[in-house]
């Protein structure tokens, strides 16, 4: 009796084994219709899947999880993954239906497609997350001639995304304070990409791609209206200002009664949301301002992996 696997079950395998995980960073939240056009793209190869979206009206921005396998050559190398064909459809539907000059929104920015960031899923490596994260940005730069900045196991030398961020003045608003409006910067970038032209389109502004073990984004809402006071709590949180190490942080405005302390928990299984709400409220207090509980943007790896699973197992194929 031949026991030897057949191609359909070897790719059910590796489906379940080898994933990537893609996350898309897209400045815009209040046009439907151009993210109904994005979404329709990210939708066009059935083993891609999206397996969550997340959007804030305020910030004006929006983010797409997207998974799929990868697969390798007889030595092992990545060969191909049909995450990579889905993402750039993906930013070239953004960039078709979203101006950069016409944006507002009260979380930083620099572009479009604002970040790319891969992470390995199940038994993926970062290695390969690494070499998608940089397929991608090549063909970002010569397709679309939009500047790429590559970060963590992505860049060369595993540079740091808020550094290079710092660097291009991302993290400082250009309109009322707080907010984010246009292109504010000088189309000639101060900084070599690595990827695409030095020259700037202000409709699309640039975009950073990377690739780095998972990230968790989680947001604590301050019941008060000054930003000013939400940057010196979120600074105070923060490895930078001497707070929780492996957190970044920005203090926001967030609608018209509060404001919000983003987090980055770069490290989740060692600092994780229950430190940082901890620190936001303690801080808070000393303030004399109450707190609402915070609350994740993605789920957990794990989650993810779940979720994809159940939604690949509804395709025929």
């Amino acid at each position: 009796m031949d026991f030897t696997p057949s191609s359909k079950d070897k790719k059910k395998t590796m489906q379940q084994s080898m994933l990537l995980c893609c996350k898309l960073y897209i400045s815009e939240s209040r046009n439907k219709a151009a993210l109904d056009s994005i979404e329709q793209a990210a939708k066009l190869d059935p083993e891609t899947v999206i397996v969550n979206k997340f959007d804030d009206r305020a910030y004006n921005r929006a983010r797409y999880t997207l998974v799929s396998y990868v697969a390798h050559d007889s030595t092992g190398c990545p060969v191909f993954s049909p995450l990579q064909q889905t993402v750039l459809a993906a930013v070239e539907a953004a960039y078709g239906a979203i101006n950069l000059e016409s944006h507002l929104g009260a979380h930083p920015r620099l572009g479009v497609v604002d970040e790319i960031v891969f992470h390995p899923l199940a038994q993926a490596s970062l290695d390969e997350a690494a070499w998608i994260a940089k397929a991608v940005a090549a063909e970002i730069g010569n397709r679309f001639q939009v500047p790429v900045y590559l970060h963590a196991a992505a860049h060369p030398t595993g540079k740091a995304l808020d550094t290079i961020r710092r660097e291009l003045g991302y993290y400082r608003p250009n309109f009322m304070g707080n907010q984010w409006a246009g292109w504010a910067h000088p189309e000639l970038l101060p900084e070599k990409p690595d990827e695409g032209p030095t020259l700037v389109s202000r409709s699309r502004g640039i975009v950073m791609i990377g690739a780095r073990p998972w990230v968790a984004t989680y947001n604590v809402p301050i019941l008060s209206t000054e930003v000013s006071t939400a940057r010196r709590i979120a600074q105070m949180v923060s490895a930078r200002g001497g707070g929780l190490p492996t957190v970044q942080t920005l203090g926001l405005v967030h609608g018209e009664d509060s404001t919000e302390i983003a987090c980055m928990l770069l490290e989740p299984n060692q600092i994780g949301a229950d430190r940082v709400q901890n620190r936001v409220e303690m801080l808070a207090a000393q303030e004399g301002l109450d707190v609402e509980k915070g609350y994740f943007t993605d789920f957990s790896p794990e989650m993810i992996t779940e979720r994809y699973m159940q939604l690949i197992s509804t395709d025929p194929n």
